[in-house]
Protein backbone atom coordinates (compact mmCIF):
# COMPACT_ATOMS: atom_id res chain seq x y z
CA UNK A 1 0.00 0.00 0.00
CA UNK A 2 2.85 2.40 0.84
CA UNK A 3 4.51 1.67 -2.50
CA UNK A 4 1.23 2.33 -4.35
CA UNK A 5 0.76 5.63 -2.51
CA UNK A 6 4.32 6.69 -3.35
CA UNK A 7 3.66 5.85 -6.99
CA UNK A 8 0.42 7.87 -7.00
CA UNK A 9 2.09 10.82 -5.27
CA UNK A 10 4.92 10.74 -7.82
CA UNK A 11 2.51 10.70 -10.78
CA UNK A 12 0.49 13.54 -9.24
CA UNK A 13 3.67 15.57 -8.74
CA UNK A 14 4.74 15.02 -12.35
CA UNK A 15 1.24 15.87 -13.61
CA UNK A 16 1.10 19.09 -11.59
CA UNK A 17 4.57 20.12 -12.72
CA UNK A 18 3.80 19.51 -16.40
CA UNK A 19 0.51 21.41 -16.13
CA UNK A 20 2.28 24.37 -14.51
CA UNK A 21 4.83 24.45 -17.34
CA UNK A 22 2.04 24.34 -19.93
CA UNK A 23 0.09 27.17 -18.25
CA UNK A 24 3.21 29.27 -17.75
CA UNK A 25 4.26 28.81 -21.38
CA UNK A 26 0.76 29.59 -22.66
CA UNK A 27 0.42 32.76 -20.60
CA UNK A 28 3.81 34.07 -21.74
CA UNK A 29 2.59 33.99 -25.35
CA UNK A 30 -0.41 36.22 -24.62
CA UNK A 31 -0.41 39.82 -25.82
CA UNK A 32 -1.74 41.56 -22.70
CA UNK A 33 -2.82 45.19 -22.78
CA UNK A 34 -4.10 47.15 -19.78
CA UNK A 35 -6.42 50.13 -19.47
CA UNK A 36 -6.92 52.17 -16.33
CA UNK A 37 -4.18 50.44 -14.35
CA UNK A 38 -2.51 53.72 -13.32
CA UNK A 39 -4.46 53.50 -10.07
CA UNK A 40 -2.85 50.14 -9.26
CA UNK A 41 0.58 51.51 -10.14
CA UNK A 42 0.02 54.52 -7.86
CA UNK A 43 -1.12 52.36 -4.96
CA UNK A 44 1.89 50.08 -5.35
CA UNK A 45 4.29 53.03 -5.66
CA UNK A 46 2.88 54.56 -2.49
CA UNK A 47 3.01 51.13 -0.81
CA UNK A 48 -0.71 51.25 -0.06
CA UNK A 49 -2.73 48.06 0.26
CA UNK A 50 -5.87 47.30 -1.75
CA UNK A 51 -8.27 44.54 -2.73
CA UNK A 52 -8.40 43.46 -6.38
CA UNK A 53 -11.28 41.38 -7.76
CA UNK A 54 -11.98 39.60 -11.06
CA UNK A 55 -14.48 36.94 -12.11
CA UNK A 56 -13.70 33.27 -11.49
CA UNK A 57 -14.10 32.16 -15.11
CA UNK A 58 -11.50 34.67 -16.33
CA UNK A 59 -8.95 34.16 -13.56
CA UNK A 60 -6.02 32.55 -15.41
CA UNK A 61 -4.96 35.79 -17.08
CA UNK A 62 -5.22 38.21 -14.11
CA UNK A 63 -3.54 35.67 -11.80
CA UNK A 64 -0.67 35.56 -14.29
CA UNK A 65 -0.63 39.31 -14.98
CA UNK A 66 -0.31 40.18 -11.27
CA UNK A 67 2.06 37.34 -10.41
CA UNK A 68 4.95 39.48 -9.17
CA UNK A 69 2.97 41.88 -6.97
CA UNK A 70 3.18 39.59 -3.92
CA UNK A 71 -0.57 39.51 -3.37
CA UNK A 72 -2.53 37.35 -0.98
CA UNK A 73 -4.80 34.92 -2.85
CA UNK A 74 -7.89 33.35 -1.32
CA UNK A 75 -8.38 29.87 -2.82
CA UNK A 76 -11.10 27.31 -2.12
CA UNK A 77 -10.47 24.06 -0.21
CA UNK A 78 -11.21 21.89 -3.22
CA UNK A 79 -9.12 19.57 -5.38
CA UNK A 80 -9.05 22.23 -8.10
CA UNK A 81 -8.00 24.68 -5.41
CA UNK A 82 -5.09 22.39 -4.49
CA UNK A 83 -3.69 22.66 -8.00
CA UNK A 84 -4.33 26.40 -8.31
CA UNK A 85 -2.64 27.01 -4.96
CA UNK A 86 0.53 25.29 -6.16
CA UNK A 87 0.61 27.38 -9.32
CA UNK A 88 -0.01 30.64 -7.47
CA UNK A 89 2.76 29.95 -4.99
CA UNK A 90 5.12 29.58 -7.96
CA UNK A 91 3.79 32.94 -9.16
CA UNK A 92 4.81 34.61 -5.86
CA UNK A 93 1.36 34.71 -4.25
CA UNK A 94 0.77 34.09 -0.59
CA UNK A 95 -2.09 31.60 -0.53
CA UNK A 96 -4.82 31.18 2.08
CA UNK A 97 -7.33 28.36 1.70
CA UNK A 98 -11.00 29.08 2.33
CA UNK A 99 -14.24 30.18 0.69
CA UNK A 100 -17.78 31.24 1.43
CA UNK A 101 -18.67 27.57 2.02
CA UNK A 102 -15.59 26.19 3.80
CA UNK A 103 -13.35 28.10 6.17
CA UNK A 104 -15.07 31.32 5.18
CA UNK A 105 -14.99 33.27 8.44
CA UNK A 106 -11.34 32.45 9.09
CA UNK A 107 -10.34 33.24 5.51
CA UNK A 108 -12.25 36.54 5.60
CA UNK A 109 -10.49 37.64 8.79
CA UNK A 110 -7.11 36.72 7.30
CA UNK A 111 -7.90 38.78 4.19
CA UNK A 112 -8.91 41.76 6.33
CA UNK A 113 -5.75 41.53 8.44
CA UNK A 114 -3.50 41.29 5.39
CA UNK A 115 -5.22 44.11 3.54
CA UNK A 116 -4.93 46.30 6.62
CA UNK A 117 -1.33 45.54 7.62
CA UNK A 118 0.62 43.34 5.19
CA UNK A 119 -0.16 43.11 1.47
CA UNK A 120 -2.84 43.59 -1.20
CA UNK A 121 -5.48 40.89 -1.55
CA UNK A 122 -6.80 39.23 -4.73
CA UNK A 123 -10.16 37.45 -4.85
CA UNK A 124 -12.62 35.96 -7.34
CA UNK A 125 -15.88 37.23 -5.82
CA UNK A 126 -18.19 34.74 -7.54
CA UNK A 127 -16.12 31.68 -6.60
CA UNK A 128 -15.77 28.89 -5.87
CA UNK A 129 -19.26 27.69 -6.88
CA UNK A 130 -21.06 30.66 -8.36
CA UNK A 131 -23.49 31.76 -9.57
CA UNK A 132 -21.40 33.13 -12.41
CA UNK A 133 -20.88 36.92 -12.45
CA UNK A 134 -22.72 37.30 -9.12
CA UNK A 135 -20.65 39.03 -6.47
CA UNK A 136 -20.51 37.57 -3.00
CA UNK A 137 -19.69 39.74 -0.02
CA UNK A 138 -16.02 38.87 0.57
CA UNK A 139 -14.28 41.48 -1.58
CA UNK A 140 -16.47 44.38 -0.42
CA UNK A 141 -16.40 43.33 3.25
CA UNK A 142 -12.61 42.98 3.17
CA UNK A 143 -12.21 46.46 1.67
CA UNK A 144 -14.77 47.90 4.10
CA UNK A 145 -13.32 46.47 7.30
CA UNK A 146 -9.68 47.03 6.33
CA UNK A 147 -10.25 50.56 5.08
CA UNK A 148 -8.44 49.98 1.76
CA UNK A 149 -9.76 50.61 -1.77
CA UNK A 150 -11.33 47.95 -3.96
CA UNK A 151 -10.16 47.70 -7.59
CA UNK A 152 -12.23 45.70 -10.09
CA UNK A 153 -10.75 44.16 -13.24
CA UNK A 154 -12.57 43.13 -16.39
CA UNK A 155 -10.78 40.53 -18.51
CA UNK A 156 -11.20 40.10 -22.26
CA UNK A 157 -9.52 37.45 -24.40
CA UNK A 158 -10.03 37.64 -28.16
CA UNK A 159 -9.35 33.96 -28.91
CA UNK A 160 -10.35 31.43 -26.28
CA UNK A 161 -12.23 28.26 -25.49
CA UNK A 162 -15.03 28.26 -22.93
CA UNK A 163 -15.38 25.13 -20.87
CA UNK A 164 -18.74 23.60 -19.89
CA UNK A 165 -18.43 24.55 -16.22
CA UNK A 166 -20.55 26.68 -13.92
CA UNK A 167 -18.29 29.69 -14.58
CA UNK A 168 -17.79 29.06 -18.34
CA UNK A 169 -14.09 28.90 -17.54
CA UNK A 170 -12.03 30.58 -20.26
CA UNK A 171 -8.85 29.00 -21.64
CA UNK A 172 -6.99 31.47 -23.88
CA UNK A 173 -5.47 30.32 -27.14
CA UNK A 174 -1.73 30.86 -27.56
CA UNK A 175 -0.73 34.35 -28.76
CA UNK A 176 -4.24 35.68 -28.21
CA UNK A 177 -4.83 39.39 -27.66
CA UNK A 178 -5.92 40.15 -24.09
CA UNK A 179 -7.32 43.28 -22.46
CA UNK A 180 -7.45 44.05 -18.75
CA UNK A 181 -9.70 46.99 -17.85
CA UNK A 182 -9.38 48.39 -14.31
CA UNK A 183 -11.82 50.46 -12.28
CA UNK A 184 -10.83 53.50 -10.32
CA UNK A 185 -10.21 52.63 -6.63
CA UNK A 186 -13.55 52.23 -4.86
CA UNK A 187 -13.68 53.27 -1.22
CA UNK A 188 -16.18 51.38 0.95
CA UNK A 189 -17.28 53.39 3.98
CA UNK A 190 -16.56 51.63 7.27
CA UNK A 191 -19.80 52.91 8.79
CA UNK A 192 -22.14 51.64 6.08
CA UNK A 193 -25.17 49.81 7.41
CA UNK A 194 -25.98 46.22 6.41
CA UNK A 195 -28.46 47.43 3.78
CA UNK A 196 -26.03 50.04 2.45
CA UNK A 197 -23.28 47.43 2.25
CA UNK A 198 -25.60 45.06 0.38
CA UNK A 199 -26.37 47.86 -2.08
CA UNK A 200 -22.66 48.52 -2.53
CA UNK A 201 -22.06 44.83 -3.33
CA UNK A 202 -24.68 45.02 -6.09
CA UNK A 203 -23.15 48.23 -7.43
CA UNK A 204 -19.69 46.63 -7.54
CA UNK A 205 -21.17 43.59 -9.29
CA UNK A 206 -22.71 45.83 -11.94
CA UNK A 207 -19.46 47.75 -12.33
CA UNK A 208 -17.39 44.59 -12.72
CA UNK A 209 -19.80 43.28 -15.36
CA UNK A 210 -19.52 46.61 -17.20
CA UNK A 211 -15.73 46.33 -17.13
CA UNK A 212 -15.99 42.74 -18.34
CA UNK A 213 -18.05 43.80 -21.36
CA UNK A 214 -15.66 46.66 -22.10
CA UNK A 215 -12.64 44.35 -21.90
CA UNK A 216 -14.26 41.99 -24.41
CA UNK A 217 -14.55 44.74 -27.05
CA UNK A 218 -11.56 44.54 -29.35
CA UNK A 219 -10.60 46.91 -32.16
CA UNK A 220 -8.93 45.29 -35.17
Amino acid sequence: MKLRKLHQDFLRFIGNYVLYILIQTLCKTLRIQSAGNDSIKSLLKEKKEFVIAFWHGTMVIPWFAHRNLKLLAIISKSKDGDLLSKILRKWNYKVVRGSSSKGGNIALQIMIDHAKHECPVAITPDGPRGPNFKMKAGAVITAKKSGVPLVLVGVGCKSKRKLHSWDNFEVPFPFSKVQLVYSEPILIGKNLSYDETSKMILQCEEKLNELQKKAQTFSD
